[in-house]
């Protein structure tokens, strides 16, 4: 897909930006990679009529991902319709405190890359589970908020040792972790596709499945036939389109938007003050260790799509703003936060890659979670007509590590190896969810994370293939050549700038 094309002169390929890079740039490109300033695209501001709908589209692209745990955990709690609404807001305000950290950056903290951040997913398992064991349902949430505490803030502490490990992602690695994300990402959209509700009789239907079609069509027209920006927004034109199709058959429900309130403010320890269980905080610990492998997976990825490879500053302050946000989120009553890969599929396809936009989206997230009734107009939005857009953001992701593979010296049948078994364990969860039932809860936490089991295989079977026992390499073959402590992520991927010239 073009969404992931060079420019002619790889601008990007080192950490810094380039001023003679982005000169050279194709000028018919749909990014702005034409920088004022010798500023790199991802630092770039734009028009504010485009980083503020381009910023929309970032929050409708994952807002359905920040409200799902919040509304499945204070379900389980028990909490009346005004407290889930409550929780779910709380979870939209601290995600976009956690994306304002992540974009824009304070001292060491903050990839300064274009993330989203939310909710991870990754928690909802073991949070259920600290329900089910708490006596008192009132205690439970005051229980796993002290363990996000904990969790968020030995994160922070770790980050810079976690960041080490980026040396052990040469593109083969990189490549088959990208492309894992994009298909792990896939049956969340397929889902959504067939309706709300997996339990319903309708779930699925004909209905359903032409509206994600319909939108699906409407979003490739848009961006096969038109230009510029309106090309960019193709997404949110999309969605917007779709909800309006979707009004006819009763799918479309404006409920939300008369029953929330204008003004709302999540009003800190709205739940009661944090409570520290051991057994709690060693299960969050163990989700914080899962989420911070997949945000070093998506900032690299993130790196390639944006032409600023991620290197191991990068991902220590990266990592640093995913757990200080996860630390901060319980103050607001929200829970542990972690990069969205959703979003990644959108900068891929968009190539709209100014931190800054994000940045718009992480403003939109706090304003949602002070107005109920702005946050319910995204939820207006049907859950086919967002799977549609996100078979398109999603494939984006798969598209984009592909590319990354093509140039990881497949040649050698290491690598295909590599390549073969790391996406084989990776979609494990996807194909056979049930695979690991028989495992401890604990266990099961990592083990249904298909990007986390897919790029821990990779990193091993890099090391055992490449390099343990393997013998010396000339340069040119140093393709998959783990980097020195220190060492910029791209110069172990000199080889592939020079083909991208046409």
């Amino acid at each position: 897909m073009a969404a992931t094309s060079r420019s002619d002169n790889d601008a990007g390929s080192t950490p810094a930006p380039d001023p003679a890079a982005d000169p050279a740039a194709d000028p018919a490109s749909d990014s702005d990679s034409s920088s004022a300033g010798g500023k790199h695209p991802v630092d770039e501001t734009l028009p504010p009529l485009k980083m503020m709908t381009s910023g929309l589209q970032h929050v409708a692209a994952m807002y359905a991902g920040v409200v799902a745990p919040p509304l499945i955990v204070g379900a389980a709690v028990g909490l009346s319709a005004t407290e889930l609404t409550f929780l779910t807001g709380a979870s939209l305000f601290t995600a976009g405190l956690a994306t304002f950290l992540q974009t824009l950056g304070i001292w060491k903290i903050g990839a300064r890359l274009p993330f989203v951040n939310g909710v991870t997913f990754a928690g909802v398992a073991p949070m259920l589970a600290v329900v089910d064991t708490t006596d008192d349902k009132a205690d439970a949430l005051p229980v796993i908020f002290g363990a996000i505490i904990v969790a968020g803030a030995l994160g922070f502490l770790a980050a810079p040792w976690f960041s080490k490990l980026v040396r052990f992602f040469p593109p083969v690695v990189t490549g088959t972790v990208i492309t894992l994300i994009g298909v792990s990402l896939l049956p969340v959209a397929f889902g959504w596709a067939q309706g709300p509700n997996p339990g319903a009789d309708d779930y699925g239907s004909t209905t359903y499945l032409t509206l994600a079609a319909a939108t699906l069509v409407i979003v490739l027209l848009l961006r096969r036939f038109t230009r510029g920006f309106v090309k960019q927004i193709a997404v949110l034109i999309g969605l917007v389109v779709g909800t309006l199709l979707a009004v006819p058959f009763g799918v479309t429900d404006f409920s939300p938007v008369t029953d929330a309130a204008i003004v709302g403010f999540p009003t800190p320890f709205h739940f009661g003050a944090p409570q520290f269980a051991v057994a709690a905080i060693i299960s969050m610990c163990v989700v914080m260790l899962v989420s911070m492998t997949e945000s070093t997976a998506d900032m690299l990825a993130l790196g390639e799509i944006v032409e600023k490879p991620a290197d191991e500053k990068t991902i220590a302050a990266g990592l640093r703003a995913d757990t200080l946000g996860s630390a901060l989120s319980p103050l607001f009553n929200g829970f542990m936060c972690s990069a969205f890969a959703q979003n990644i599929g959108l900068v891929a396809m968009t190539r709209i890659r100014s931190r800054y936009v994000v940045a718009v989206g992480g403003g939109f997230l706090v304003l949602m979670g002070l107005c109920p009734m702005a946050a319910s107009l995204i939820a207006v939005v049907p859950r086919p007509v967002l799977g549609g857009a996100g078979v398109v953001l999603f494939g984006s992701v798969a598209a984009s590590g592909i590319q990354t593979l093509v140039k990881a010296g497949l040649e050698k049948d290491n690598n295909v190896l590599i390549v073969a078994v790391s996406l084989a364990v990776g979609i494990i969860p996807i194909t056979a969810p049930e695979f690991y039932h028989a495992f401890p809860e604990t266990a099961k936490i990592i083990l249904d994370s298909g990007i986390s089991t897919g790029c821990v295989a990779a990193v091993l079977l890099n090391l055992v293939f490449n390099h343990i026992g393997a013998p010396a390499r000339r340069e040119s073959d140093d393709v998959t050549a783990p980097m020195e402590p220190g060492e910029e992520i791209s110069d172990a991927r000199t080889a592939k700038a020079a083909p991208a010239a046409h």
